[in-house]
């Protein structure tokens, strides 16, 4: 595969199902041992799988990966996501959620993972939603000017690339998505903020989008116009 991020000791590759099926398929194999619901093995040809690796002296070690599908219907940034047991509660898991909507910034489009998510899947998407949507709108709630204070749901896809649905879903689940006078709003009081935020976990690994080396896998003349 070729290696599209490097930050550190940490290392992301680039792999095409297509031109590297075997090698893909035993990835596959070896997902499906610790996922219950994995069932993609064989037909590997439409997606790209994304392996972060720990770099040291001695090579490159698999702690993770997520695949993608080369061209989703339904805007799909994440089919499967693994972090191998020994490399997990390290911050992988949030480095991978947090890379694939790197890779959607750089597509200029919304997404989202496939559903449905398994349990502990979604636990670490809430979170990650969760966290990323508070410390925006705290960041959003202590701007000088009133007027750069009003926010929408759009403009929180905009900056962000969660669809609006997960966006809202979120908000309504930290209960700071509130109807009044026949319009909603979002209650951003640093205290409700903060104290989300405290639940929310930690960064996890971070991704420092400076250092993706990756342009879009090209499935249509979307990016030739």
């Amino acid at each position: 595969g070729d290696e599209i991020y490097r930050n550190g000791n940490v290392s992301v590759f680039e792999v095409d199902g297509e031109k590297s099926k075997i090698w893909c398929q035993n990835l596959c194999y070896l997902a499906k041992l610790f996922l219950d619901h994995k069932y993609l093995y064989y037909d590997v040809d439409p997606f790209l799988f994304y392996v972060i690796c720990e770099c040291d002296e001695q090579g490159f070690h698999v702690v993770g990966y997520f695949s993608k599908e080369k061209e989703s219907m339904n805007n799909y940034n994440l089919a499967c996501i693994l972090t191998l047991p020994q490399h997990q509660r390290k911050g992988y898991g949030k480095f991978i959620i947090a890379f694939s909507y790197a890779l959607s910034k750089i597509e200029q489009k919304q997404g989202s993972p496939e559903k449905p998510l398994s349990d502990l899947g979604r636990v670490s998407y809430e979170s990650f939603w969760a966290r990323t949507l508070l410390l925006k709108l705290r960041e959003i709630s202590m701007r000088v000017n009133p007027e750069d204070r009003m926010v929408s749901i759009d403009g929180l896809a905009e900056e962000t690339c969660f669809t609006t649905l997960d966006i809202k879903n979120t908000l309504d689940r930290l209960q700071i998505l509130l109807y009044s006078q026949g319009q909603f709003y979002i209650n951003a009081n640093p205290k409700i903020i903060d104290y989300h935020l405290q639940r929310c976990g930690g960064q996890g690994v971070p991704v420092d989008s400076s250092k993706i080396h990756w342009t879009p896998h090209l499935t249509s003349d979307r990016w030739l116009r």
